[in-house]
């Protein structure tokens, strides 16, 4: 499975949604992304790619994009 399978599933997984939802998906622009399927979706990304997120990444990951640039700072990319 490539990074970005795995990115797409924690998505998919983590806010219970179709994987063709992901792409250009924003934080509360759907019901499922709220306070509750964030920390769901932050599970499923750490337990994907084996990290831990810090609190100020955590907080601002608000997007399906910012959160491909976040896992950056966690030697982790995205293509």
């Amino acid at each position: 499975m490539t990074n970005r399978e795995k990115y797409v599933q924690a998505f998919v997984e983590g806010l219970e949604i179709n994987a063709d939802q992901t792409e250009g998906l924003a934080y509360e622009a759907i019901p499922e992304w709220d306070s509750v399927g964030h920390m769901n979706l932050i599970g499923c990304l750490e337990e994907a790619f084996d990290i831990m997120m810090e609190t100020d990444d955590i907080i601002e990951l608000n997007s399906f994009e910012k959160g491909i640039e976040i896992l950056k700072k966690y030697g982790i990319t995205i293509a």
